[in-house]
């Protein structure tokens, strides 16, 4: 295994933000640590890339020890933290080069690993680094990551507060790095990055809910799920909540998703009902549900 976690917890004084994580990646794996912030992701990366030291528990890193071989797990990773952490005032080139100084190799020498990310901001090259856009920021963060050739590499929410497009790039960019043998362990607050994943975990207040191909996740949702619209979005997620039979509504996109308790629903019911609410033009149709419809069961 390319990272193996066991019975990892940390606290912050009364606060558990790690408890009791337990879970494996496999060599070349693109795996997904997906959930809301506060969740404990950054706590837990911070421990895998020993910035942490652990509670409890004990884990493993390209088979080294994330207490006994730091150091060499230090050489052996790339982390690119959630926040922008590079010299905002170097110039890309130069923070490259530092950062490839670091581990003793250069650009050159590694060139083939980063090339389709570099080209994209070689350009400006010459800029510097607090002056980049949020994707071109994004992007040398993950060059100074992978400079020297690391096994594993970790990134912390790498999209958040990015445009979807650059997004969209970023994940392309993933996939090709996953083709070239380096295990990934990216976390996201997204859901729909979650699809993207080749396993995911699920992780709320600490704890992981759940571990499984995206896929197969979507599969264990345990009722029929409907999209439910009308022209006063407000008005009809207020009249769902005090609907007696609602089991969950939660809204998504123009709809609202809806379950009820009862086996035997029968969706003109609820039409009936909202229409003595006084809403219109209302929809109720079933739909598949979402890693987010997952993820809103499992935590409640």
């Amino acid at each position: 295994m390319s990272i193996s976690v066991k019975h990892i917890s940390k606290s912050y004084d009364d606060l558990k933000a790690v408890d009791d994580i337990s879970f494996e990646v496999k060599e070349g794996e693109l795996f997904g640590l997906i959930g809301p912030d506060g969740a404990g992701k950054t706590t837990l990366f911070r421990i895998l890339t020993t910035l942490l030291i652990p509670d409890e528990g004990i884990a493993t890193v390209a088979s080294l020890d994330v207490l006994k071989d730091y150091k060499h797990i230090r050489h052996s990773v790339g982390y690119m933290p959630g926040r922008f952490s590079l010299y905002q005032d170097l110039t890309v080139e130069e923070n490259l080069n530092f950062f490839a100084a670091i581990f003793g190799t250069s650009i050159e020498e590694n060139y083939d690993l980063i090339k389709d990310i570099y080209v994209q901001i070689e350009p400006f090259k010459k800029r510097r680094a607090g002056k980049l856009s949020g994707g071109m920021k994004q992007k040398l963060a993950l060059c100074c990551a992978l400079i020297h050739k690391p096994k594993v590499l970790f990134l912390d929410e790498p999209t958040t507060g990015v445009d979807p497009v650059s997004r969209k790039e970023f994940w392309e960019m993933l996939k090709r790095l996953q083709q070239k043998g380096i295990t990934i362990l990216v976390s996201t607050p997204y859901m729909d990055e979650a699809a993207l994943c080749d396993r995911i975990a699920l992780i709320q207040d600490g704890k992981i809910l759940k571990i499984d191909k995206p896929q197969e996740i979507v599969k264990t949702f345990p009722k029929t799920l409907y999209n439910v619209g009308a022209d006063n979005m407000y008005q009809l997620i207020k009249s769902l909540k005090n609907y007696k039979y609602q089991y969950s509504v939660y809204p998504f996109g123009e709809f609202v998703h809806y379950t009820d308790n009862r086996s035997n629903f029968n969706p003109e019911d609820l039409k009936h009902y909202l229409e003595s609410e006084k809403l219109t033009n209302i929809v109720i149709e079933t739909t598949n549900p979402t890693i987010e419809d997952i993820f809103m069961e499992l935590a409640k």
